[in-house]
């Protein structure tokens, strides 16, 4: 404690200069919050809001997860998904479960006068709304019978609901989606906006509905659900990849002609573009603090020079060698420690700020306070080593005759 007490005086002594010295170490723990609060929170976003594919489920697609301009270009050439390629899987594959088959696209809804344009349209069998586990808040989800029968009848996103009917119940009320009127027999469960973007706009109308309307040329997603769960999911991965490429004609060497979806792929691609951002990230906070632990070193030089005579004072009175790198050594970690804390501070304000004023979550947990915080003092101890192993060998008698 007497250390400490020695420390806190010998850094009150020169506030202004103690201030400048920390703000490398404020500057790096500052920038290390906010942006590991900000992949954090969003990491977590993306596997609640966007990544919503159940780990049991996987998905054959025409695109799949594009990210080059390679692969969209190759995807393009693939040949589409069709109802051919459903029926041989579901009469094949015997370690499948569950088939759902899904299309989608972009079309402009009416009631009345009232219209919204753009709204996301899925065309699905009955069975998607229980692979996918979408939530209803009132209302039903489709049924095989209006799916074989192609039956005019749609369940609508909140958003819908709103910008048509207000707070009206929209449960038997009829929309015209492209000319076609249909029935609303289901209303889904609000979900919000993924990074400002709405994920109520949308609705879903049967399979045949949707393409005896609007075509039957878009390629089909196929949600499939292994018979024996998650540990059979590569196997039957693997038997629906036979079917399709046996069908095909595609040779042994040859990539696949489709694509498969699995939610760890999708979390795969994320933890890649965030692992990216968080090295770059951490290395410009790096910087930051290296700059700041140089400057701790330079200063406390500085300071050993300045108190020579009363390091020789401290040593004719019986302070060891090490009671004397003890209190520089200490002095430099509590230099390191307040920048840290001012720094943490304005991070987690900063990551505040931003969750309020952009479509960006942010998370900041005990954990990375901590972090932070363990950051600058091991920033202070390795800058102030160095000036009190000098300050623990000045001589007693050269110290004390030193002007």
């Amino acid at each position: 404690m007497e250390v400490i007490r020695t420390a806190m005086t010998a850094l009150r002594t020169h506030k202004l200069r103690s201030f400048l010295t920390l703000l490398g170490v404020i500057i790096g723990v500052m920038t290390v919050i906010s942006v590991i609060s900000v992949i954090a929170g969003l990491n977590q976003y993306i596997a609640e809001k966007v990544f919503q594919l159940n780990p049991d489920v996987f998905i054959v697609t025409q695109f799949g997860i594009i990210t080059s301009r390679e692969e969209f270009l190759a995807a393009v050439r693939r040949k589409t998904l069709s109802m051919a390629d459903v029926r041989a899987v579901e009469s094949r594959c015997e370690t499948c479960g569950s088939i759902g088959v899904s299309v989608s696209g972009r079309r402009e809804v009416k009631s009345g006068n009232k219209k919204i344009r753009g709204v996301q349209t899925f065309g699905s069998t009955a069975n998607v709304a229980e692979i996918n586990n979408l939530d209803l808040e009132a209302g039903r989800f489709l049924t095989s019978s209006e799916d074989d029968h192609a039956a005019l009848v749609a369940i609508i996103g909140s958003d819908v609901r709103e910008e048509l009917f207000g707070k009206l119940d929209p449960i038997g009320r009829k929309i015209v989606v492209s000319g076609k009127p249909l029935k609303i027999i289901g209303l889904l469960a609000k979900q919000g906006s993924v990074l400002g973007r709405s994920q109520d706009l949308q609705m879903y109308m049967p399979l045949s509905t949707f393409r005896k309307n609007f075509g039957t040329r878009r390629s089909l997603d196929i949600f499939i659900r292994p018979r024996n769960g998650i540990a059979a999911l590569e196997s039957c991965k693997d038997e629906v990849r036979v079917i399709l490429r046996s069908r095909r004609h595609t040779p042994f060497r040859s990539d696949d002609p489709f694509a498969m979806v699995t939610a760890q792929a999708l979390q795969n691609v994320w933890k890649n573009i965030s692992a990216g951002a968080f090295a770059l990230m951490t290395f410009i906070s790096g910087i930051s603090l290296v700059v700041g632990g140089i400057v701790i070193t330079n200063i406390m030089l500085v300071s050993v020079i300045e108190r020579t005579r009363e390091i020789g004072i401290r040593r004719a009175i019986g302070a060891r060698q090490r009671d004397i790198q003890l209190q520089f050594l200490v002095e430099a970690i509590l230099l390191s420690f307040f920048g840290g804390l001012i720094g943490v501070i304005l991070g987690v304000s900063i990551s505040k700020a931003i969750a309020m004023l952009f479509p960006l979550p942010t998370l900041v947990t005990p954990g990375l306070i901590a972090a932070g915080l363990g950051v600058a003092i091991l920033t202070g101890a390795t800058a102030g080593f160095f000036p009190a192993l000098r300050a623990a060998k000045l001589a007693p008698v050269e110290a004390l005759r030193y002007e």
